[in-house]
C-alpha cells in the first residue's frame, strides 16, 4: 500500500497572514477565530495553480486507483476538489490542523499578556504547548491523532492520499518514519513542508518507509 500525505495549496491565510489574520488585537472572539480557520478560508490564484501541479504530480507517482481522506478544513476539501476532481473523499477530524483554541490567530504579544503561563512552553517546548481554551498540544492531541489514522488504514486500497495541514503532517510523519516528533519540529523550523507538497511513503514488512517526495514548481 502506498500512503500519500499532502498538504492543502495555499490558503488566502498562508498568503496574508501576517498582514489580515493575526491583528493585534485581533478583531474575533475564540470561537469566531476557529470558525474562520476551519470554514472560511479558502485558496488563493497560487493555490489553484498549485492544485492543477498536484493534478499531474499525484498521477505520475500514485496513479489513478486512490483512496482519498481529507481533514473537513475548507482548504484541504478544496484542494481535493481541485486536485483530484469527482473522486469520493472520507472527510475525517483526524487530519484535522492543530486545534489553537483560545490563542487561535493571537499574535505571540497578545497571547502572552493573555495567558502569561504559556509562554516558557510556547517559546522553548511548542511541542508540548497547549493553547488554552479547549487547545491540544502537537506532543499529545494532533500526535494521537496521526497514530490513529495510520492505525485505522485497513490496507484493502492500494494507494491512499491523507490531505491534511503543516502541523498534522509533523505528527504523520513522527509516526511513519519512526522518528521524534522534537526533531520534525527543530527541521520545520528551519524549512516547513511547502503547500502543495507531497510525501510518499509504501508499506513494507509491517512498516512504513518514504518512497518519494515532489514540490510545486508554481
Amino acid at each position: 500500500m502506498l500512503l500519500t500525505v499532502v498538504r492543502h495549496a495555499e490558503s488566502i491565510e498562508n498568503a496574508t497572514k501576517h498582514t489580515s489574520f493575526y491583528q493585534d488585537p485581533r478583531p474575533w472572539d475564540s470561537p469566531a477565530a476557529h470558525a474562520l480557520s476551519r470554514d472560511l478560508v479558502g485558496l488563493t490564484p497560487r493555490g489553484y495553480r498549485q492544485c492543477q501541479w498536484l493534478r499531474a504530480a499525484l498521477d505520475d507517482l500514485v496513479g489513478r486507483d486512490l483512496h482519498v481522506y481529507s481533514s473537513p478544513y475548507r482548504r484541504a476539501l478544496d484542494t481535493v476538489e481541485l486536485a483530484l476532481p469527482g473522486r469520493p473523499v472520507d472527510v475525517t477530524a483526524l487530519l484535522n490542523e492543530q486545534h489553537y483554541g483560545g490563542a487561535t490567530y493571537m499574535t505571540k504579544r497578545e497571547l502572552f499578556a493573555t495567558w502569561p503561563e504559556c509562554e516558557v512552553d510556547r517559546q522553548s517546548r511548542k511541542h508540548l504547548w497547549t493553547p488554552p481554551e479547549g487547545g491540544e498540544s502537537l506532543a499529545v492531541g494532533v500526535l494521537r491523532r496521526a497514530t490513529a489514522f495510520i492505525e485505522g488504514l485497513d490496507g484493502r486500497a492500494p494507494a491512499v492520499v491523507a490531505m491534511t495541514h503543516h502541523t498534522a503532517i509533523l505528527a504523520l510523519r513522527s509516526v511513519l518514519e519512526r522518528r521524534p516528533v522534537t526533531e520534525l519540529v527543530d527541521k520545520a523550523r528551519v524549512r516547513k513542508t511547502p503547500n502543495a507538497g507531497v510525501l510518499v511513503y509504501e508499506l513494507r514488512g509491517g512498516h512504513f518507509h518514504q518512497a518519494g517526495s515532489a514540490e510545486p514548481d508554481c
